[in-house]
């Protein structure tokens, strides 16, 4: 193998040549493949030159189970799975049992996977309108682990955002603590010495657009609507984000039509993205990195901001 990842159907065939693409997929999916002792029934996931790939074709095969989610990982520890928007990450309350959410969807995986002992544990979210990578447990020591992981900042996110407006720079950090009400489906920073909980947002530019950039956000906190409402207090409200950047939507609306078009293309929801979700597996140390692709809205939106008459490309 090379330095660079490769898929593990892959690895795989590079071990056993004797064996076709589809062979090496359907042992996977059987779970007789390991990597470094944990198996995997991913046939895309990526592996490493050190990682130590096993084929144990006698042992039972395990039925495969589908999710109605895109799987970006799946162990028996945990699944990171890619959330569209408009699809909740958990209920919005304890009585909202019949909610279509990305938790549901796990348990209902669960269910499958362990018909005795289903269990899918929520460990970070996203806002509705986010998408992207979404991690869930499959047990209840993991669960734990993982939120110990969330709460040390030990968990590397970083996010695609498409912002109106001109960063100063074409990297920065928001350190601005962001205050514990949440009113009227908004929160705000925090202003003297009210009650408040840290607040660290990270991003660097992407691209330039005429009136907008894409920008890679990083956290270093994950506290409620922490990117949106850091990026509008530095005057980059993402777009289409109809809470923090209403101000920015309205002088937009306010504007010419021909600038508004310039400046702002039709979002049919925020502008944002999980991209990048990586971290040390809690139960066995390896190294778990994915990347979650940009969807269609997002790259529609860039596409339009792309445009020759539009676009300043970052060099």
């Amino acid at each position: 193998m090379s330095d660079k990842p490769l898929r593990l159907d892959l690895a795989l065939i590079r071990l056993h040549p004797e064996l076709s693409r589809r062979q090496a997929q359907a042992a996977i999916e059987k779970g007789q493949v390991s990597i470094d002792g944990r198996v995997s029934r991913e046939p895309g996931e990526r592996v490493t030159e050190a990682a130590e790939v096993r084929w144990d074709r006698n042992r039972k095969a395990t039925p495969k189970t589908r999710i109605s989610l895109p799987l970006l990982y799946a162990d028996e520890d945990l699944v990171i799975v890619d959330k569209p928007a408009g699809l909740l990450s958990v209920p919005t309350s304890a009585d909202a049992k019949n909610e279509d959410t990305a938790l549901a969807r796990v348990m209902d995986y669960a269910r499958h996977r362990q018909p005795h002992r289903p269990f899918a544990g929520a460990v970070h979210r996203l806002d509705r309108d986010t998408s992207g990578a979404l991690a869930f447990a499959l047990n209840a020591e993991t669960k734990s682990a993982l939120r110990d992981l969330f709460r040390e900042h030990r968990i590397e996110r970083r996010y695609a955002a498409i912002v109106l407006g001109a960063p100063r720079a074409d990297q920065g950090t928001i350190d601005a603590p962001i205050h514990d009400a949440y009113e009227g489906g908004r929160r705000r920073i925090a202003r003297g010495d009210e009650p408040s909980r840290e607040a660290v947002t990270r991003f660097k530019v992407l691209e330039r657009f005429a009136g907008g950039a894409l920008l890679e956000v990083a956290l270093e906190t994950g506290r409620q609507h922490q990117i949106r409402l850091h990026l509008a207090h530095v005057g980059l409200s993402v777009l289409g984000d109809p809470v923090y950047g209403r101000a920015t939507d309205k002088s937009a609306k306010a504007a010419s039509p021909r600038v508004a078009s310039r400046q702002a293309p039709a979002a049919p929801r925020q502008m944002l993205h999980a991209r990048t979700l990586a971290f040390s597996h809690p139960r066995t140390g390896a190294s778990i990195r994915v990347e979650s692709p940009l969807p269609p809205d997002f790259r529609e939106a860039l596409k339009q901001l792309r445009r020759p008459e539009r676009h300043a490309r970052l060099r």
